[in-house]
């Protein structure tokens, strides 16, 4: 199985199965600072899957994913290194608070969803994956409807100079030389892009349906209605004629070739399958639904309740989606939580004894702030300069700068709410503010960003405590 990795030549494209756990953690290690207990424990779990994947069937069944629990503050990079992992693995990833769920009989989205959610997303993987297949293809197609279109195939009885419905004449000569010739011609204008803003009549499909409403006591979720599906049939698939200028005729050609050769039941097969053997579901906020019921009444009162509809989904189940039946024994499940106030102690016992894995995540120095600004393939220092450029404006940081940057972000973390690395992009924004509104207008379009610049822009801020906590 080979992937694509952001950045990267043909050349140096990896096959996953060569992936050592080591390798694993080298490429998080491009866009995640630290956190290297984390990174060994998603590069294991990674592994394993390819692992399982080379054994006899009837063993592979029987090895279930050891799940994980990631224990660290906001913005310390729980979420990036699953993200980035599923990346890698090419799986099908959803990110989902548990704090969106409540108890089955309460008002709010039940635990299955997740599994509906991670279907679709894996839906939309597949289908763009055949989208790249049968794309030459489908130009193809649509270039030939569209000289259709442009020059409709003569009459046997017709004279040889008559006109096409674009206003094309004919060749004079034999019918379907002539024909051929003026078609080859046409085919030239139009990759040329000679032709754009030339009017066509086309059939196109009408996606407006009757308005109504469904009140279910279940809920849609539960009721699993696949009304895309449904209403064509239901009301027919009406098509009605528009004027359109060839090259967005061209595009709406494309589009329809591309759904005609695309065939949706495989999508969903692989899908399916793809969902089932590789999955990776990232379950934050878990902390907030830890702890045991406290016997009063409020928003809490479904906690445990939460826990328990999630552990089927978790130890291996069935659930049932618009596309079929769906196994969750082998979708790999990352919980994360800060962990203030209740601790992973404090989930039912079955709960815990799913996610047998548990790391914890280091808050970040003032170091750890430094390479993040700088080191990563997509640097936030990397992010503006590339912004501003598209004004013409060369920005330049200096190394004292960046250590201010880092300073003041730590040092606000530590005054008032620990956000982790989302507190730079807060520093940045108010330290770039006048270079970014004026940068239009500077003449002089090579900025430099040193140490006492920051300080001017941010320092009185984070000296006032109040202010602070406002602004950054």
């Amino acid at each position: 199985m080979a992937i694509y990795l952001p950045g990267t030549t043909d050349e140096e494209q990896l096959s996953l199965d060569d992936l050592t756990p080591r390798e694993i953690v080298s490429e998080l290690d491009k866009y995640v600072v630290g956190q290297k207990d984390a990174k060994r424990a998603v590069a294991i779990a990674l592994r394993n899957r390819m692992r399982r994947q080379k054994l006899p069937p009837d063993l592979a069944e029987e090895i279930l994913p050891k799940n994980i629990i990631m224990i660290g503050p906001t913005g310390v990079g729980k979420t990036e290194i699953a993200r980035r992992l599923a990346k890698l693995a090419g799986s099908p990833f959803l990110k989902i608070e548990a704090s969106k769920f409540t108890e089955v009989g309460y008002v709010g989205r039940d635990v299955e969803s997740m599994i509906r959610d991670l279907i679709e997303i894996a839906i939309d993987m597949v289908r763009e994956e055949k989208l790249d297949d049968v794309s030459d293809k489908a130009e193809l197609n649509a270039e030939e409807r569209l000289l259709d279109l442009l020059l409709p195939p003569a009459a046997p009885q017709a004279p040889s100079h008559q006109a096409g419905a674009a206003g094309f004449v004919l060749e004079s000569g034999s019918g379907g030389e002539s024909y051929s010739r003026s078609r080859e011609k046409l085919r030239q204008q139009l990759r040329e892009g000679k032709l754009d803003e030339r009017m066509v009549e086309l059939d196109v499909r009408e996606k407006s349906f009757p308005a109504f409403e469904i009140i279910s006591n279940q809920g849609v979720e539960e009721m699993d209605i696949n009304m895309k599906d449904m209403l064509p049939n239901i009301f027919g698939q009406r098509t009605k004629k528009r004027k359109m200028k060839v090259s967005e005729a061209f595009e709406y050609l494309i589009q329809e070739e591309e759904q005609r050769l695309i065939d949706m039941d495989q999508v969903t097969r692989i899908a399916v399958e793809r969902v089932e053997q590789s999955g990776i579901i990232f379950l934050d906020e878990i902390d907030k639904i830890a702890g045991r019921e406290s016997g009063h009444g409020g928003p809490d009162v479904s906690r445990e309740g939460v826990q328990r509809d999630i552990l089927p989904i978790v130890e291996g189940t069935t659930v049932n989606t618009r596309y079929g039946m769906v196994r969750t024994d082998h979708i790999l499940f990352i919980a994360a939580g800060a962990f203030h106030v209740s601790k992973p102690s404090d989930l039912i016992p079955e709960l815990q004894g799913r996610f047998p894995i548990r790391v914890e995540l280091q808050s970040l120095t003032i170091e750890d702030f430094i390479k993040i600004l700088t080191e990563p393939k997509s640097s936030l220092v990397k992010q503006y300069t590339a912004l501003l450029e598209t004004e013409g404006l060369k920005l330049e940081f200096t190394r004292d700068a960046l250590d201010e940057i880092a300073n003041f972000a730590f040092r606000v973390n530590e005054g008032t709410e620990n956000i982790g690395a989302r507190r730079l992009h807060t520093i940045m924004e108010r330290v770039l503010d006048e270079i970014s509104f004026g940068a239009p207008d500077l003449k002089e379009k090579d900025v430099k960003v040193d140490g006492d610049y920051v300080r001017r822009m941010v320092a009185d801020i984070v000296k006032d405590q109040d202010l602070s906590r406002y602004i950054l």
